[in-house]
């Protein structure tokens, strides 16, 4: 414990940067377990939509909804979810929703906003249309 207490006084910005990611870390990880919006990867996908009769909504553009997306994903753009415009979701809100957008990172904002609306299960596909792709799962156009 002495070795800490000396490393500590003699490198005052390492520790303190040390402890700023050790606070970072632990933030994160409990947002994450406290969150209502869960991550799921393609597995879960397909068991929540086979059992569940779960709902994929893909957030990316019309053209690239166009040019390939899970078979029976509904395309709701990011401008309806801003303005809670959740057409076509209505009858599911006690259901399974799954986002899914390019790579995974914009999908928590509009699952995050789908939860406040009142959506109870939503979840955010991990790695996004990119990992599904790249998993060679089935593709609609």
């Amino acid at each position: 414990m002495d070795q800490y207490l000396t490393f500590a006084t003699n490198n005052p910005m390492l520790s303190m940067l040390w402890l700023a990611i050790a606070t970072l870390l632990l933030f994160s990880f409990i947002k994450g377990k406290l969150s209502k919006v869960k991550e799921v990867n393609n597995q879960e996908l397909t068991l929540l939509v086979n059992r569940e009769d779960g709902v994929i909504v893909d957030i990316r553009s019309e053209s690239e909804f166009k040019k390939g997306h899970i078979v029976g994903s509904k395309q709701l753009s990011q401008e309806k979810i801003n303005n809670n415009t959740f057409q076509g979701l209505e009858n599911s809100k006690d259901k399974p929703i799954i986002v899914v957008c390019t790579a995974g990172l914009t999908a928590a904002k509009a699952a995050n906003a789908m939860a406040k609306a009142g959506f109870d299960k939503v979840s955010v596909l991990k790695g996004g249309f990119s990992a599904w792709q790249g998993a060679n799962l089935p593709v609609a156009k």
